[in-house]
């Protein structure tokens, strides 16, 4: 096998990286859906970050679009891309209102999103300088 070539993704491998890009998927799913519907507590959630009431659906379109190309594979990788700027967002949002306790829940997520992704594609380890 040359260099250039990835080993081929494994059942064992494959179905780990399933689980691990489920719990991610599912978490921004569900956080999508919530603020797509408008509820008080993501109304005055937003408003606390200081984020307008015009923008809850931009944020919760943006989730909603980068968890299904996410979890379909042709677009994955993109779709990781995008779920860890997202993320990096919450981050950034904890930071400046100095809520340090939540920084590391959406900084596990990213983890697990790129976990997730390493396990189930061949492409993304072979990216990786990881080398027997």
């Amino acid at each position: 096998m040359s260099e250039n070539e990835s080993a081929p993704t494994g059942r064992g491998m494959y179905w780990t990286g399933v689980v691990l890009s489920t719990l991610p998927s599912l978490m921004l799913l569900m956080a999508s859906v919530m603020t797509l519907s408008h509820g008080q507590q993501v109304v005055e959630g937003m408003a606390k970050y200081g984020f307008p009431p015009e923008a809850i659906n931009v944020i919760g379109i943006s989730a909603l679009v980068s968890v299904i190309l996410y979890i379909i594979p042709s677009t994955a990788v993109l779709g990781a891309v995008l779920m860890t700027g997202y993320l990096g967002g919450a981050v950034v949002t904890h930071v400046r209102a100095a809520e340090w306790a939540n920084v590391p829940v959406p900084v596990i997520v990213g983890v697990l999103v790129w976990g997730g992704l390493f396990f189930r594609d061949a492409r993304i380890r072979a990216l990786l300088p990881w080398r027997k």
